[in-house]
């Protein structure tokens, strides 16, 4: 177990249950197999979303981003806070009438173009990314501190053992062509 401090436990909404049951009657009707499958989704689908819903966690710690979820298929990830550039909201016409908004999460190292995690239905998600920002602003400036002030110094000294190599390679180099003018 690590030894993280949590400083928020993400809530997820009720509501988004009926937003995946809906979505899931929209697919039925829209595909052709899929009318044969909306008598059972209709029947069986809120038990299964709110079985999704409650597999969901989130959990802010003073160094990263903590999810899972899954019903058959769990998923887990551990974010660490200095890796995430962004956090997006993503809301369309039905997650405004249900009050819902997905949070994507994308870190530097995630070249898919699409999003690493996406997280569906977390209450108040817009403080709630404000909140993982700040702390991953005070991640970066932490781990930025002392280190960085460190490698320029060091590479101001590098520079300048540099410089003084190159001036001692150039005065030999100007030794040389003397002593071959001379002996010529």
């Amino acid at each position: 177990m690590s030894n993280d401090t949590i400083i928020k436990d993400a809530e997820f909404n009720d509501a988004v249950t009926t937003y995946w049951l809906l979505n899931g009657i929209l697919l039925c009707i829209v595909t052709v197999i899929g009318l044969v499958a909306l008598p059972f989704w209709i029947i069986i689908g809120k038990f299964f979303t709110r079985k999704y819903l409650a597999s969901h966690r989130c959990t802010l710690t003073d160094k990263s981003l903590k999810v899972s979820k899954g019903i058959f298929t769990k998923i887990e990830k551990t974010v660490p806070l200095d890796r995430i550039t962004d956090l997006g909201i993503v809301q369309g016409p039905i997650m405004r009438y249900f009050d819902i908004e997905a949070l994507s999460v994308e870190t530097a190292g995630n070249s898919s173009g699409s999003s690493l995690v996406q997280l569906t239905g977390i209450k108040d998600g817009r403080a709630f990314r404000d909140l993982v920002l700040a702390q991953r602003d005070t991640v970066t400036l932490a781990n930025s501190g002392p280190s960085d002030s460190v490698t320029v110094a060091s590479a101001v000294t590098s520079n300048d053992q540099t410089v003084q190599l190159l001036t001692e390679i150039r005065d030999t180099m100007r030794n040389i062509e003397n002593k071959l003018d001379n002996q010529s």
